[in-house]
Parts: C-alpha cells; structure tokens; sequence
C-alpha cells in the first residue's frame, strides 16, 4: 500500500480519536507528530489507533511494531514518517507470508 493512502486513512483515524475522546484536534498535516502534537494521544492509545488504521487499510499490523515512535531512535514519528514506515511493514509482512506459502 502506498504511503499517500496510508497517510489518508492514518489522519481519518486520528481526527476520529480526538472526536470520540473529545479532545481538540489541530490541523494534521504530514509534519504533525501525533505523540507531541495531540492532546491526550498517549501509549495507551496507540494500540487503539493503530488497530483502527489496519481496518481501514485493510491489512495486518503486527502488535510487536509501535508505528508512533521509531524503536531505535526513541524519536516520535511525523504522520509523512508513519505513512511510509506501515507501507514498508506491509511490504516485508507480504513478502514473509509469499515466502512462507
């Protein structure tokens, strides 16, 4: 799936958290950091969120992979940074079960 896409359906969940929780939700744009940029986006909603977007795009997101923040450089993703990290999980995830089969 390509990044654009991803990017899409990533800032549709994010603005639906915000809604459901009743929190503001500023402008997302592909340099929002969600860690940073919206109010109560924490480590217990993640999960949440990134279920949410493997709906939406209709594919698998393993639960070991935090799409948020970079697991080695502890640094919180921007949405652009997030949108190109799941397309490139997908990708190694549907080579592995190619491979697999």
């Amino acid at each position: 799936m390509d990044p654009a896409t991803v990017k899409q359906k990533l800032i549709a969940v994010l603005r639906q958290i915000q809604a459901d929780s009743s929190l503001d939700c500023p402008p997302l744009t592909g340099d929002t950091i969600p860690v940073e940029d919206l109010p109560g986006f924490d480590s217990k909603v993640w999960p949440v969120a990134t279920t949410m977007l493997a709906a939406e795009i209709g594919a698998t997101i393993p639960n070991d992979v935090n799409i948020f923040v970079n697991e080695t450089t502890n640094l919180p993703r921007s949405i652009d940074e997030i949108a190109v990290f799941v397309s490139e999980v997908l990708k190694k995830h549907s080579e592995q079960q190619a491979a697999a089969a």
